[in-house]
């Protein structure tokens, strides 16, 4: 117990700090193969690029203890592009949305019409297009594009942004926000619990109490002894706490395991899944709406390639081939088996994968001709899947502390059961001698 805590004076705190497991960030594009069509109201076709790999680091700075039994800290992000796993580069070009423009667009469908002849005539000016030819590097990483600075003029506070414009620009070499877990110093079946994240004991991007909750661990590590019917957890990229419920045991590289998985219920709307319906407005169930977290672009999160969500959305576009086995999100966590305890999970993820996808609604507005005779679609823009897995020498640790050892005491134990038994028998026989 003393090891788990999240303590400077623990064996797991140097873990906990610098997370010594290896992650990957994979990111696959959906390129658009025929733009012009589109524009003509045609059915978008879709070809998977990537996966395009990045190795990534982890480490905690600002760690501060205070009084109460709970640690605050900020977790960063750094990002190295690996070409030898990579199905490509990162000079290579992919037609894709010209998300800020198609964005902005259906942002500004209720805005007069002077606004929206107005913005359309800038697009025009600058040689804006619906769809754009862009390297991955610019798509990820950012790429200056006049028409941050045209929109900022024309829409003052309509995107908080200046400069570069890149998917994942606020990925690398940041935090994910002020997290603040407990210690478990006190209360072992607390640790790593989030106390608040950024200050707030609740979000306010929903439209009810129970979405806005910060619930479960940041993600990292669960409390021991925890029940193994669920796991929870807050996403700052999705913007909500996840809940991943079992589904089977195994084993990885030898130990025992349980497996976490998405609930087809996570994505879907109010209509299929009542609790869900603060985080509409909603469409097709398989789809969360992002946009109050999202500077209210119309973007959504989902599984990759439509995976647990409405077929019609999978039959809206073509070049999307759900499965289970590629596009569901896992967690594997160690459980403590043994004969003489019940079930209980250490909190330890020995293997992880977890994935989402990034979609942008668009459809034609009126008043702005670049969007042509876009039908309303929920387009994919790509997805990506953060994994990583204890090995080498840290594996062979928790091998030997988690498998071994219990192993062991388990056959000492019964083997002094059995050493037991005789010795009380043959007390008893003496006691009744003596009498």
């Amino acid at each position: 117990l003393q090891n788990v805590r999240i303590d400077p004076s623990s064996i797991s705190f140097q873990m906990w700090k610098d997370i010594p497991v290896p992650f990957y960030l994979s990111v696959h594009f959906f390129e658009v193969l025929n733009p012009k069509q589109v524009l003509q109201g045609a059915k978008p076709v879709l070809n998977q690029r990537g996966p395009y790999v990045y190795r990534e680091y982890r480490y905690k700075t600002n760690i501060t203890f205070h009084d109460n039994d709970t640690v605050s800290y900020l977790e960063y992000r750094n990002l190295f592009f690996q070409p030898d796993l990579s199905n490509g580069t990162e000079d290579e070009y992919v037609v894709v949305p010209n998300i800020l423009m198609l964005g902005a667009a259906v942002m500004m469908e209720k805005l007069p019409n002077i606004l929206k002849i107005l913005l359309s005539g800038a697009l025009a000016g600058l040689k804006q297009e619906a769809f754009m030819n862009r390297t991955v590097g610019e798509i990820m990483w950012g790429y200056e594009d006049p028409l941050v600075d045209t929109i900022n003029k024309l829409v003052p506070g309509l995107i908080p942004f200046k400069g570069k414009f890149g998917l994942f620009v606020d990925f690398n070499n940041s935090n994910s926000g002020l997290f603040t877990v407990n210690t478990g110093m006190k209360n072992i079946s607390q640790v790593h619990m989030v106390d608040s994240w950024n200050g707030l004991k609740k979000v306010n991007y929903w439209r009810s109490s129970q979405c806005n909750m910060i619930n479960g661990t940041a993600g990292e590590m669960w409390p021991p002894f925890m029940s193994p019917t669920s796991l929870e957890f807050y996403s700052p990229d999705a913007c909500r706490s996840m809940t991943l419920v079992y589904e089977q045991s195994g084993k990885f590289k030898g130990v025992p395991t349980y497996r976490f998985v998405a609930p087809k219920t996570l994505f879907a709307n109010g209509t299929d899944y009542p609790p869900n319906e603060g985080f509409c407005p909603c469409m097709q169930s398989g789809i969360q709406n992002v946009s109050t977290c999202r500077l209210n672009a119309p973007m959504f999160i989902s599984h990759p390639h439509f995976y647990n969500a409405d077929p019609s959305l999978v039959n809206a576009v073509e070049g999307l081939h759900p499965s289970k086995d590629q596009h569901g999100l896992f967690l594997d966590v160690h459980p403590v088996i043994s004969w003489s305890l019940p079930v209980q999970m250490t909190g330890i993820p020995m293997n992880c994968s977890i994935k989402l996808q990034l979609n942008l609604y668009i459809k034609q507005v009126s008043g702005i001709i670049q969007t042509g005779k876009i039908k309303p679609v929920v387009l994919p823009l790509l997805w990506f899947a953060e994994s990583g897995s204890i090995e080498g020498s840290v594996l062979k640790q928790f091998y030997n502390n988690l498998v071994l050892l219990p192993s062991v005491l388990d056959y000492v134990q019964y083997i002094l059961l059995g050493l037991g038994v005789p010795l009380i028998i043959s007390a008893a026989v003496l006691m009744a001698m003596s009498k």
